[in-house]
């Protein structure tokens, strides 16, 4: 009882900021966080818990665990379930709105640039130097993902056995769905049940008006599973736009990724400038809403989930399963998208170079991305 009492009288003397407040103070960091979710986290830990001691380290750390367990951008369902737990319902939309609004705005003038200027020479030069520092930042996140997530041993062929069913064209939503089936079947058969526990559910005016309706679909489901990092998002993609809808060259892939990478704010507003390319500014303004909207519903019930989570074991290898298939399908993308941007010694030199970069210093990703450009127009002034 005496535990439950200090907890209660430490919150009580902690500050209680507004619902503005909290999202001005996200919106910011949403601004100026440049390298991806890790710079993200420790710019929240820094503000949120050290300066302004509006967060318990111990809470903290445990709020961004339960967002890993989502799909989803991990950063953004973090500053949203900040926002949720400091300001209730209107914390959690105005937290979410001001952290993803300035990448959004962002991606957006950039996308309209490249409509108007990819096929000019000096862009184009450019944009050959970026792409093969995507493919070794996309190595770098399947290295460092992959020593973090696949523990215990047999995860790593798990992961490869996804990587070959992606390799030869099965979807990657499938490749995640069949890698959790067979993780709760290996559970059931060592726990030798008779009958499998209850299954867990999610519920989850432009140049092309009749893209409008797919576009949507299309970013709903991505943004619902999406899980591991917002490089398996590519993976998709590729499968969806690449593949599937034929909307997307491979190279226009690699752009705005390496466009996503050179931006502040969250990944996964890579969606914005898609949603710009296939259908104008309504097409951006859906497919941000689309990819972003399973983590604004999902956020509120984590508390919930991390129960589940640690009560249920079939869940637990279920989802566990599903992180190590992620790491395969990183791999694959990575494989597509060497395949499509590096061509000779120079590209190779590029990529490799970016992985030691981001290797050394994860945050330093956009100074790889810049080296690429600079390399890219170095071409142009050569012939």
């Amino acid at each position: 009882m005496s535990q439950i009492d200090n907890r209660s009288t430490s919150e009580a003397d902690r500050p209680h900021p507004s619902a503005i407040q909290v999202a001005l103070l996200l919106g910011f960091i949403g601004f100026v966080a440049f390298g991806g979710p890790a710079a993200h986290v420790a710019l929240m830990r820094r503000e949120l818990v050290e300066r302004r001691r509006w967060v318990e380290p111990e809470r903290f750390s445990r709020m961004f665990a339960a967002c890993n367990l989502i799909p989803g951008p991990s950063s953004t369902e973090l500053a949203m379930f900040i926002g949720y737990r400091l300001a209730g319902w209107q914390g959690l939309f105005a937290a979410g709105a001001f952290f993803i609004a300035p990448a959004m705005v962002i991606m957006l003038g950039l996308a309209w640039a490249y409509t108007d200027y990819a096929s000019t020479g000096w862009v184009q030069a450019l944009l050959y130097g970026v792409r093969p520092v995507v493919v070794g930042i996309i190595a770098w996140a399947a290295l460092d993902l992959g020593r973090k997530m696949l523990q215990p041993r047999v995860l790593i062929l798990v992961s490869g056995f996804s990587l070959g069913l992606f390799l030869i064209g099965l979807n990657p939503l499938l490749v995640l769905a069949l890698m959790a089936l067979v993780a709760i079947a290996i559970t059931q058969v060592r726990r030798g049940a008779g009958a499998a526990a209850a299954a867990v559910a999610a519920d989850l005016l432009g140049p092309h008006p009749e893209r409008l309706i797919a576009l949507f679909l299309t970013f709903l489901k991505l943004g619902a599973v999406s899980f591991g990092s917002g490089y398996v998002l590519f993976a998709f993609l590729h499968s969806d736009f690449v593949d599937g809808l034929h909307w997307l060259k491979p190279g226009q892939l690699i752009d705005a990724v390496a466009i996503g990478q050179v931006t502040p704010g969250p990944v996964f507003t890579t969606a914005t400038f898609l949603g710009y390319l296939f259908a104008g500014v309504p097409g951006a303004l859906l497919a941000t809403l689309a990819i972003f909207l399973p983590g604004l519903v999902l956020v509120p019930f984590l508390d919930r989930l991390v129960a589940l989570v640690e009560t249920h074991p079939l869940v637990r290898n279920g989802l566990t399963s599903v992180n190590a298939a992620v790491i395969g399908l990183i791999v694959g993308v990575g494989l597509q998208l060497a395949h499509a941007s590096i061509d000779n010694w120079l590209t190779v030199a590029v990529a490799i170079l970016a992985f030691l970069v981001v290797l050394w210093k994860p945050l330093a990703a956009p100074i790889a991305v810049l080296g690429g450009a600079a390399a890219g127009l170095a071409t142009l002034a050569v012939h």
